[in-house]
C-alpha cells in the first residue's frame, strides 16, 4: 500500500521515534516533515482567512499531523500552541490531526484523565489533588501514609516519588507549595513494579507486560522490562472505550496489578512512546501509526 500523503511529525524533534515514523512513511510513499511547537505561528487576514504555520511550513500543506511531545513553556505559550491546533481543526477539517487538540488537553492532565476514566465506571487508584501543604499532608494520612506523588503533567516516570515517611512527605509538599505546584497524591497500589500497557492504534490494541524488580515504576526508560501479552476481551474493550471517549486515536492505557482486586487504570498517555514495545514485538508499530494517519487523511478527503 502506498500513497503520496504529506505528513507532519509535530514535536519531539529528531530521535528514535522520528526515525521510525520517517522510515515507515517512506515505505508507504509518504513524505514526512518534522516541525516544532515553539515555531508555531498564526494569522488572520482582514477577510477572515486564517493561516497556521511552523518551521516545516504551513500546517494546511499537510494531509495529516502526528502530535508528539510538547516542550514545557509558560501558560501563555502552551495555551497558544493548543489554540493553534484548535484553529486548524476548525478552519481546515480536511487535515487529520492525531491526536486532536481537545483529546490532548485531557490526556496531558493526569487528574482530568483519571476523573474521566472513573466517570466511565472503571477502577482507579484512590487519588487526591490539592494545592497546599496542609491538605497534601491530610491526603497522605488519609491514603495510608504510603503514597505515590507525581507531577500532574509529564511522563516516563519523571518526578514520580513513593513516600512512606511523614517527615519526607512534609518537606516534599512544602517544596511543591513553594513552587506553586499542584500536589497529586495517589495511594500506593501493591505489589508495585508490575503493570499492563494497552497500546491503542486506531481500532487495534496491542498488549505489553511491564515489570521492574527493583522499583515500583515500570517505565522502560527507567529500567523496566517489557514483553508482549495477549489481552483479554475485557481489557481490549476497556482500552478502546477509554480512548474513544476522550477522542484519542493513538494512545496507551496503563493498568496497575493489585493484590486485592482487579487491575486499575492509572494513566492514559496521549503521546505514547513505543521503543521498549518495539524491541519485543514483530509488529511494526511505526507502520501501524503511519497507516492510521493515511486512513484518517483519506477519510477526511472523502468527507470534504
Amino acid at each position: 500500500m502506498s500513497n503520496d500523503d504529506r505528513l507532519l511529525f509535530l514535536g519531539g524533534g529528531e530521535g528514535w521515534h522520528a526515525d521510525q515514523i520517517r522510515n515507515a512513511a517512506h515505505s508507504r510513499g509518504c513524505e514526512l516533515s518534522l516541525g516544532t511547537y515553539p515555531t508555531l505561528a498564526a494569522s488572520i487576514d482582514s477577510g477572515g482567512r486564517s493561516m497556521m504555520r511552523c518551521d516545516a511550513g504551513a500546517l494546511t500543506d499537510f494531509d495529516a499531523i502526528l502530535t508528539r511531545t510538547m516542550p514545557t513553556g509558560t501558560l501563555e505559550t502552551i495555551t497558544f500552541r493548543l489554540s493553534t491546533l484548535h484553529a486548524l481543526a476548525a478552519s481546515h477539517p480536511s487535515v487529520a490531526i492525531v491526536n486532536p487538540p481537545r483529546a490532548l488537553e485531557i490526556a496531558i492532565d493526569k487528574f482530568a484523565t483519571l476523573a474521566h476514566v472513573a466517570s466511565l465506571g472503571y477502577p482507579v487508584p484512590a487519588t487526591r489533588v490539592v494545592q497546599s501543604r496542609r491538605e497534601a499532608m491530610e491526603a497522605f494520612d488519609a491514603l495510608g501514609r504510603d503514597c505515590v506523588v507525581k507531577p500532574i503533567f509529564g511522563g516516563e516516570g519523571r518526578g514520580v516519588m513513593r513516600i512512606q515517611d511523614r517527615e519526607l512527605a512534609w518537606y516534599s509538599f512544602a517544596t511543591l507549595e513553594s513552587l506553586g505546584a499542584v500536589a497529586y497524591v495517589q495511594e500506593f497500589v501493591a505489589p508495585g513494579g508490575r503493570d499492563t500497557r494497552c497500546l491503542v492504534i486506531g481500532d487495534e490494541v496491542f498488549g505489553f507486560r511491564r515489570t521492574n524488580s527493583i522499583d515500583f515504576r515500570t517505565n522502560v526508560a527507567g529500567g523496566g522490562t517489557c514483553e508482549t501479552i495477549t489481552l483479554s476481551r475485557d481489557l481490549i474493550d476497556l482500552a478502546i472505550n477509554v480512548c474513544r471517549s476522550i477522542g484519542l486515536e493513538f494512545a496507551s492505557v496503563d493498568l496497575l496489578d493489585r493484590v486485592d482486586g482487579p487491575p486499575c487504570v492509572v494513566e492514559v498517555n496521549g503521546i505514547p512512546g513505543w521503543k521498549g514495545a518495539q524491541q519485543v514485538t514483530d509488529v511494526n508499530i511505526a507502520d501501524r501509526v503511519v497507516g492510521l494517519l493515511c486512513r484518517e487523511s483519506a477519510r477526511r478527503r472523502e468527507a470534504a
